[in-house]
């Protein structure tokens, strides 16, 4: 039976990162990278608020990865708890409120007139983004971390099991299941599928990547992306836990914890190039710029054309930043402490900051050209725009 970290342990994943064992001493640990203290800069920007507000609990003890999703001039948000809202994202002023019977597990993904989102005994629901009412339900093999990711006809889940189900998208009803070996000790959390209408690419703790087949769910091929190393079980954990980032003209951008960052020609496997980086967030692509944050924390910008690197931000290592996300010519970062930090593309310097709420951030923000939608560990949900 496969054993998520934090049910084997009671650490959450963000102390899991933060953790590295003493060799040859069993049950001790030590701090890997501490967090760094921020300093002083000259802001070229400002980050204001236009509007806040409160969805229901928050994340909870757990710090379940609930991220909002935007669509359409509204922003989707949920609580551990299953309370989930709409917001007018221009506004800030609630359409509406709905209680669901069972507690959220995953990000949320609005599209097409719904929310789709997982929960953690396994089931998956559709939200009617109108009135927030449930328009169906159906069943996937366990807890949903990732968010359902939906083409034109299936809704894709990866479950903590590492199943990966096909769903249709309309009714729920399934269409087909792909399941793998997992290793007996991962990370908190899975990868999230990237689907477009002919294949689906899902990573696993396994270290592979595959490209699924939506007729059937039979893999194309297969990839290893990374190989486990190491004594220890924490050290040869391998996880693809971030979501593969492909681009229009077929290339996939992959990364993994303890493993590479690996460029492939999406249609045969083909490796184009590899580095070696380890991270369970999933990139950000702008232009021919790859933007990464590895497991120290460090912002990290590579040609994505050839791998190289651009350059890399240090100064907030240990600091347990979110995947980044891109809004105005900057990538915003979360992190522990809930700030928000605002990073230059061109040269990884800071743009601007602010704290939003001392519960810290630990999902990726919501972006849309210069504002920025934040939610943090406490359910505070805060709306600022980008001033120059």
């Amino acid at each position: 039976m496969k054993t998520t970290f934090a049910r084997k342990s009671a650490l959450t994943l963000m102390a899991i990162l933060a953790l590295g064992t003493l060799a040859g001493c069993a049950n001790k640990a030590e701090p890997r990278y501490s967090p760094k203290e921020l300093q002083r800069f000259e802001a070229s920007a400002e980050l204001s608020t236009d509007w806040r507000q409160r969805v229901g609990q928050g994340l909870g003890r757990a710090v379940y990865p609930i991220s909002p999703s935007l669509d359409g001039g509204v922003i989707f948000a949920a609580d551990e708890r299953g309370r989930v809202m709409a917001v007018d994202a221009q506004s800030g002023e609630r359409r509406w409120q709905t209680d669901l019977d069972v507690g959220v597990s995953s990000g949320l993904t609005a599209a097409a007139g719904q929310v789709y989102l997982g929960t953690r005994n396994g089931e998956v629901l559709a939200v009617n983004q109108s009135d927030g009412q449930v328009a169906w339900r159906s069943r996937v093999p366990s807890e949903v971390l990732a968010a359902p990711q939906p083409n034109q006809q299936l809704l894709v889940v990866q479950s903590v099991d590492g199943a990966v189900t096909a769903l249709d998208r309309r009714t729920g009803q399934e269409r087909w299941v792909h399941t793998t070996n997992e290793p007996s000790l991962t990370l908190r959390g899975t990868g999230t599928p990237s689907v477009i209408d002919q294949v689906t690419f899902a990573g696993f703790a396994n270290g592979r990547l595959a490209t699924l087949d939506n007729r059937s769910g039979q893999p194309l091929w297969e990839r290893r992306i990374a190989v486990p190393r190491g004594r220890s079980e924490i050290d040869r954990m391998v996880d693809l836990g971030g979501q593969p980032v492909l681009t229009p003209d077929g290339r996939l951008f992959v990364s993994s914890y303890n493993g590479r960052l690996v460029a492939l020609d999406a249609t045969s496997g083909e490796m184009l190039w590899e580095r070696d980086h380890s991270s369970h967030l999933t990139p950000v692509l702008v232009g021919e710029r790859l933007f990464t944050v590895n497991e120290a924390s460090h912002v990290t910008a590579f040609d994505a054309r050839t791998g190289e690197e651009v350059w890399r931000n240090r100064d907030l290592e240990g600091r347990w930043l979110t995947a980044p996300a891109f809004s105005d010519g900057n990538l915003v970062v979360g992190d522990f402490e809930g700030y928000l930090h605002l990073i230059d593309v061109q040269n990884g310097r800071f743009s601007a900051r602010t704290r939003v709420d001392s519960s810290g951030i630990s999902v990726r923000p919501v972006t849309d050209f210069r504002r920025i939608y934040v939610l943090t560990n406490n359910g505070r949900l805060e709306a600022l725009d980008i001033r120059r």
